[in-house]
């Protein structure tokens, strides 16, 4: 059992009940954190890193995210659509994915989220063209060459366009075939224990690509093997036209009537709501991952997060596709300056937004006991920024904020689980120029054709 001792830490932010500390010191015992304060601890130690000069903190926490699709950004035909024309025309193109496909796209958006700050991230893989179940697991292979904590979500779709659905019927999947993946991913993949580096759960991917009836089953199986639940809602205009139109209701009030307004469920955007939508969110303690770049990026609007208080928000990335990023640090600034768009300079601080990437993000996956904050006993997810960079220049009046609103660029230092998989600014995965070669290689075979 490895163990650290990070010493002399110019600004330690804990986004716990210890606040923030200046000259403190950390150590790591295996995956787990063992002390943190002001007086050197004793002991030996396999590794002694100075810090003087380092900002630390938790390690961000992105909670929705479609890896695949970092093979297919800055796309020109869709370069200015809206969401639904987007999406009908990169489903001709996603539709020829495979599993290498899969698994060289996982580690290249891993990669970019762990150089951006990123310990654990979620997905959702909702597409399995003519199907291609594998690519579920391919996607966790990519992850965990890079060592992120993953809690990727099983997608679905069933609804595709002869049924009243966006999708063409190669990337959909009866009912039965769904179901049964379900349960094929839950039982290979899902790690109750604490400290797990991979958990599961469920994700039929919007209401205008999967039936009412698989919505209705996939809750029940969630409810049985106690997982959680995520889709996309309210992202736009169109959709909850759609909702009204097919379902007689908009997309909350259609959640409400078949049951996914509960605990275990978090939703992805959230853009167009109002006050009786969110009241009923926070009622039923539904979670919210709020995803700022790629709302602006498709034109969507702006959701409502400052007015979202008493219920569990976080970020996600989104997909690289609607993004185009996997850049965490990029994803907390456009949180922060989007809310002051619409409410003011003073709608949202800048602790306040990383607290959304830290806290937010592990009450939103229910993986709070473990992870999001800095405190003894907790996972060694932790990340930290060289204060001596150009970007932080003239900035350390508060280093914190310094972080958001100055371009921080990437992360200097990141450890999951007590591995350390970013150290000087530099990756630990060593055929990363051969996987980003191939990535381009095969973006460019599926644009192509």
């Amino acid at each position: 059992m490895k163990k650290y001792l990070f010493k002399n830490i110019a600004y330690l932010a804990t986004f716990d009940e210890m606040g923030e500390v200046e000259n403190a010191y950390l150590v790591v015992e295996g995956n787990r954190i063992s002390y943190i304060g002001t007086e050197e601890p004793k002991g030996n130690f396999d590794r002694v890193i100075d810090c003087s000069n380092k900002i630390m903190l938790p390690g961000f926490i992105n909670t929705h995210h479609h890896l695949y699709q970092s093979l297919t950004r800055n796309v020109k035909a869709v370069q200015n659509a809206k969401l639904f024309d987007w999406l009908v025309n990169l489903y001709e193109i996603w539709k020829n994915l495979d599993e290498e496909g899969a698994y060289v796209s996982a580690a290249v958006a891993a990669a970019e989220m762990a150089l951006s700050g990123v310990t654990t991230t979620s997905d959702m893989l909702y597409l399995y063209p003519n199907g291609k179940n594998s690519l579920f697991d391919e996607e966790i292979k990519g992850v965990s060459l890079v060592g992120l904590r993953f809690y990727p979500t099983r997608g679905s779709m069933s609804m595709s366009k002869k049924d009243g659905g966006l999708p063409p019927d190669s990337v959909v999947q009866n009912e039965d075939e769904i179901l049964s993946e379900y349960e094929r991913a839950i039982l290979k993949y899902h790690d109750r224990s604490k400290f797990a580096m991979v958990r599961v759960a469920l994700a039929p991917c919007s209401p205008f690509s999967v039936t009412e009836s698989l919505m209705k089953e996939t809750l029940e199986l969630a409810e049985k093997q106690d997982l959680l639940l995520h889709t996309h809602l309210a992202e736009t205009k169109d959709e909850e036209r759609f909702c009204i139109e097919k379902f007689g209701l908009r997309p909350v009030d259609y959640m409400e009537k078949i049951g996914w307004l509960n605990p275990r469920v978090w939703f992805a955007h959230l853009v167009h709501v109002n006050g009786e939508d969110i009241e009923k969110l926070r009622e039923n303690d539904v979670g919210v991952s709020h995803c700022p770049s790629s709302n602006m990026r498709l034109g969507s609007g702006i959701a409502p997060i400052v007015k979202m208080k008493g219920l569990r928000v976080s970020l996600g990335v989104d997909g690289s596709a609607s993004n185009d990023t996997s850049n965490m640090i990029l994803e907390i600034r456009n949180a922060l300056l989007l809310q002051r768009v619409k409410y003011g300079a003073s709608a949202i601080s800048s602790r306040e937004a990383l607290k959304l990437a830290t806290v937010g993000g592990a009450e939103v996956l229910r993986i709070d006991d473990y992870v999001g904050t800095l405190k003894v006993g907790k996972a060694a997810d932790l990340i930290m920024f060289d204060l001596d960079k150009i970007g932080f220049a003239g900035a350390l009046d508060d280093p914190l904020s310094a972080i958001v609103m100055c371009d921080a660029k990437q992360v200097d230092f990141n450890m999951v689980n007590g591995d350390v998989i970013v150290e000087n600014g530099e990756l630990s995965v060593k055929n990363l120029k051969d996987l980003i070669t191939r990535h381009n290689q095969i973006s460019k075979k599926l644009i192509k054709g």
